[in-house]
């Protein structure tokens, strides 16, 4: 390593403290991180590319330093589908390190991994203080049955008001209002229920009444609209 004339010149003077890095916790244990293969977790992260159109949700689980799990979930664009799955092939069994420089084909995702990465390291994951962490397999908990992602799309104007269209429930078939045309209530299609019926044998009609539902006080109203058409 090369010093300068100045640094040559200097006086050596002893260093007092040397206690190491703070302790992080890491799957119930408090851990002294200072190389990439001290990391462990599961977590999560949220990314969005520069104009801010899409955005990303990235859930790694880490087991000294590798990812060995990932979960990646977009919305807002239709290309940043196609770039999840090439990031889904691309990040299990890289290094937290190495994905953090890896690209990851849409920013939204690169972006995501970066913020992970900054949670993962500083200890702040879904299972610090979950003893030997979270297996491999516990990414797929974030989703619903029929292994979708959980959305939320509300659409609303000055003029006409809000429309239900996609709740953690499922599709919004009606949505119910009451005398005062306020919503009280929707009905609703599980569309990942209703696939996994029609695979075990059902019709699609029956599958279709089987995964469908109603909230709120959907009896009730005095009026139901389509919210994508009316």
């Amino acid at each position: 390593m090369q010093q300068t004339t100045e640094v040559k010149e200097m006086v050596c003077v002893a260093k007092g403290p040397n206690h190491g890095p703070a302790p992080i916790p890491e799957e119930a244990k408090w851990v002294q991180a200072k190389e990439i293969t001290d990391i462990s977790g599961l977590t999560h992260g949220v990314g969005w590319c520069a104009p801010q159109q899409g955005t990303c949700k990235l859930t790694l689980n880490v087991k000294k330093g590798v990812i060995e799990e990932a979960l990646v979930e977009t919305i807002g664009c239709s290309g940043m589908t196609h770039s999840a799955a090439m990031a889904a092939e691309i990040l299990p069994g890289k290094t937290i390190l190495e994905a953090l420089n890896t690209d990851l084909v849409c920013d939204a995702i690169n972006t995501a991994m970066r913020e992970l990465f900054l949670q993962i390291v500083y200890g702040r994951t879904q299972s610090a203080f979950s003893e030997d962490g979270l297996p491999v397999g516990a990414g797929l908990e974030d989703l619903g049955k029929g292994l979708r992602s959980q959305v939320g799309t509300m659409y609303s104007t000055k003029v006409k008001g809000p429309r239900y269209l996609e709740m953690a429930e499922g599709y919004v078939n009606k949505i119910a209002l009451d005398e005062d045309g306020q919503i009280i209530g929707y009905a609703f299609t599980n569309l990942g229920k209703m696939m996994e019926f029609i695979k075990k044998g059902l019709t699609p009609d029956e599958a279709y009444k089987k995964a469908s539902g109603q909230y709120g006080r959907y009896d009730g109203a005095a009026k139901y609209i389509d919210p994508r058409q009316e």
